[in-house]
């Protein structure tokens, strides 16, 4: 079985580095994250996949709710 290596013990390891060595490291990964990211930009957020769809929300009903939620604001502590 393989071991999870855990955040604080690559960070512990990567400081033991010399300088040139951790720019190596940071060089290797920093492509990676990049394209990591650039995968995250590509995908649509939910709002765009219709998250919303199918739900016919009235204006009187967002009102209802509003004065519900602010009715007691401010209140005294």
């Amino acid at each position: 079985m393989t071991r999870v290596i855990t955040f604080e013990e690559v960070l512990l390891l990567a400081e033991r580095l010399p300088p040139i060595e951790k720019l190596r490291l940071i060089e290797h990964l920093l492509p990676h994250i990049e394209q990591e990211f650039r995968a995250m930009e590509s995908r649509p957020s939910r709002l765009k996949r219709g998250v919303w769809r199918g739900l016919n929300l009235r204006e009187e009903e967002i009102t209802e709710v509003r004065r519900e939620m602010w009715g007691g604001f401010p209140r005294e502590i």
